[in-house]
């Protein structure tokens, strides 16, 4: 019903940029959100950002400035612009897709996350 693939991932320095993308099958038509959270081990889940289909995009005040989202609506893809990395941002990064009336805190589907590493 709702398939989500991430990809993009990988090692990049310190200060580096890299782009994620999720790739949304699915036949549903009652989306209300899509998004992205990451989880870093020993971590709880951190909500990062999200857009609210035909409405506003919403981002952790951490990553403001850092962290963008985008869609493709003819390719199906969301997209996660990262820039100016750091250790700190070392995760597994999921994207996500809500049925419910909400943006973050709870997802109803997200796919299985690509790896990101920040090291030198």
């Amino acid at each position: 019903q709702v398939q989500l693939v991430e990809s993009g991932g990988g090692l990049v320095q310190p200060g580096g940029s890299l782009r994620l993308a999720c790739a949304i099958a699915t036949s549903i038509s009652d989306i209300y959100a899509l998004g992205w959270f990451r989880q870093a081990p020993g971590r709880q889940r951190e909500w990062l950002t999200a857009e609210e289909i035909g409405g506003n995009t919403y981002t952790a005040n951490f990553a403001v400035g850092r962290f963008i989202l985008s869609r493709d609506i003819a390719k199906n893809t969301m997209y996660l612009e990262m820039s100016n990395l750091k250790p700190e941002d070392t995760a597994v990064y999921h994207c996500f897709l809500n049925r419910q009336h909400r943006v973050g805190g709870q997802y109803d589907y997200w796919g299985q996350g690509t790896q990101v590493t920040v090291s030198a």
